[in-house]
């Protein structure tokens, strides 16, 4: 279906889901009669997207069973790495760091520090737990010279040679900064500078420093088979020269020429770089292991180590063949892809605004579980409710209604994020959506306090639905791995209630500064995922399995997590943490 039917769809009503009876002949303004009648009008009409702990609890053992096939059958999800170890904290040096996200381009240069000289001075056969937490929140990580730029859809729709110019040019800015000291003081530039890369996308290893893109999603018009590494180089490369005479020499290029070759050590999908990323910040925690890790920004991934023996064998035998002796290695499950989609569809969980939205994407039913949880379409999602409910359940005309509550795409998560849900008072959200969503002059349509919460409540319940997915898609891919015991859901037996938490390690440094380190490349390696931003942090279920060399206490599973919707939109790492307790 093209974009335009889709939204025809709404404009001339949808019955896919009933309202209750008699709803639909009620204004605005002139039908509700209270506050508390209104919410639970709305309440009612937001219905298909409430999801009870019980289903929540049936989806996990569904993704449960559904991953361990994936990760024997599908080409195209459960991918394995060239990783097959965390880092162990020790690793030290100074690099270059990229991180190319569905959203924004990061460049930094980034140094591991390892483990403290005085890191042993506190052992003792029984280390305290103040001993154990200082030890755990030394600083590891400095971080400098970062840099974000914005990646405008107009680059995301370019070539993409086009594209990686662009990313080239940005590299070579940072670069150019760095060498100002060795300017100044006369000092060598070096001929060459080690990196490591963090891709937001899906692609294929056969070396850690060689990677393939597959079909991409976030709004990109690149094509797969895309040798990532060498067109990155490619962009960069013009600033390694100097440019002719005849050459007309931009500012930028005026102060960027001749500058150092990089050599790439490490290339890796960015939730790959979260788990490892994490794991060098928590070795020095005794009872805790980082098992996992997930992305929920732009777009929504997860990663984990498994067992090669898990794996179907050619992915199996894709590992070993260069890790002879390699028992498990980290896989990027790709978790959002159609491949997962079945348990939605069965649990009566995905509503008729998914399928709208669905369809109107580029590639419709690619990533429906990413059309539910990632960044580029909660907006759009709450877009296309809030329209519905103006449209077919108040009876207001489209042509009332504000220009970004008609356009695809025009509200976006941001928005909601930074400033809807930042605005606790009712009246002030009213003025604030009267300034930033008028409706057209010509409208007789205005915001007020009924219209205003009822936006508040379809913001809130898209969220709070995209957590508990979140949360069910966590818990069903530890127990993929055993990490957890999850009892069927139709296992009459009572369920064990495991015990989570949510907890951060603060050093100083984004958790997302260190990634993990490989083989003979460990501390280069380690700096692939530095140029990641933001307070990452981890949410800790502590379950019952204690290995025999624990001191005390439960052993803590580490979820890293990191991406612009669970750190910076409020309350959604509370709602996923939320969402897992009583597991």
């Amino acid at each position: 279906m093209s974009q335009h039917s889709a939204m025809d769809d709404l404009d001339h009503g949808l019955d896919s889901e009933s309202y209750d009876g008699n709803y639909t002949d009620q204004g605005m303004d002139n039908g509700y009669t209270g506050e508390l009648h209104h919410d639970d009008t709305i309440d009612r009409f937001l219905r298909p997207l409430m999801v009870s702990d019980s289903t929540l609890h049936e989806l996990a053992c569904h993704f449960r069973h559904i991953y361990r096939h994936l990760a024997l059958t599908s080409d195209q999800q459960f991918l394995p790495t060239p990783v097959t170890r965390l880092p162990t904290g020790q690793e030290t040096g100074k690099y270059l760091a990229i991180d190319v996200g569905g959203t924004n381009l990061r460049v930094a240069f980034i140094e591991l520090l390892g483990e403290s000289k005085d890191s042993d001075a506190t052992n003792s056969n029984s280390p305290t737990s103040r001993d154990t937490m200082q030890r755990a929140q030394r600083q590891r990580v400095n971080r400098t010279l970062e840099k974000i730029w914005p990646i405008g859809e107009h680059l995301k729709q370019d070539k993409a040679e086009d594209l990686f110019l662009w990313i080239g040019d940005c590299i070579a800015e940072v670069v150019a900064d760095s060498l100002a000291p060795n300017l100044a003081n006369g000092t060598p530039i070096p001929a060459e500078l080690e990196m490591g890369i963090t891709f937001s996308f899906p692609m294929m290893q056969e070396s850690l420093s060689e990677a393939r893109l597959m079909p991409m999603g976030k709004g990109f018009a690149i094509t797969s088979n895309l040798d990532l590494g060498g067109i990155l180089l490619a962009g960069y490369d013009r600033h390694t020269r100097r440019p002719l005479e005849e050459e007309e020499q931009s500012a930028k290029r005026r102060k960027r020429f001749a500058l150092p070759k990089l050599k790439i050590a490490a290339i890796t999908n960015d939730t790959v770089a979260t788990l490892a990323s994490l794991a060098y910040l928590v070795k020095s925690l005794p009872n805790s292991r980082v098992a996992m890790g997930i992305i929920v920004g732009t777009g929504c991934n997860a990663t984990i180590p498994m067992s090669l023996k898990d794996l179907h064998e050619s992915k199996a035998k894709h590992v070993s063949s260069r890790h002879p002796d390699a028992v498990e290695t980290i896989i990027n499950t790709e978790w959002t892809i159609n491949g997962a989609a079945p348990p939605l569809r069965e649990l009566n969980i995905t509503t008729k605004w998914d399928t709208i939205l669905d369809e109107a994407c580029a590639r419709p039913g690619f990533q429906p579980f990413e059309y539910m949880t990632g960044g580029r379409y909660i907006g759009e999602l709450v877009r296309i409710i809030f329209y519905d409910y103006l449209t077919n359940f108040v009876g207001l005309s489209k042509k009332e209604l504000p220009a970004n509550l008609i356009q695809e795409y025009a509200l976006t998560t941001t928005y909601l994020s930074s400033s809807v849900a930042q605005i606790q008072s009712d009246l002030e959200l009213v003025r604030y959506l009267t300034e930033t969503l008028p409706p057209p002059e010509s409208s007789d349509w205005s915001w007020d306090l009924n219209s205003a919460r009822a936006f508040r409540k379809v913001a809130q319940a898209v969220q709070t639905r995209s957590a508990g997915l979140i949360a069910a898609a966590v818990i069903g891919l530890l127990a993929c791995k055993g990490e957890l015991k999850l009892r069927d859901y139709n296992d009459p037996t009572p369920r064990q209630h495991s015990n989570f938490m949510a907890s951060s390690v603060n050093n100083g440094a984004s958790p997302n500064d260190i990634v993990h380190a490989v083989n003979s490349k460990l501390a280069a390696h380690s700096a692939a995922a530095a140029a990641k931003a933001g307070s990452d942090g981890h949410i800790v279920p502590i379950v019952e399995s204690v290995p025999s060399n624990w001191q005390s206490g439960p052993e803590e599973l580490v979820v890293a997590y990191t991406g612009g919707i669970i750190q910076r939109y409020p309350r959604s790492r509370r709602r996923v943490s939320n969402s897992l307790t009583g597991w």
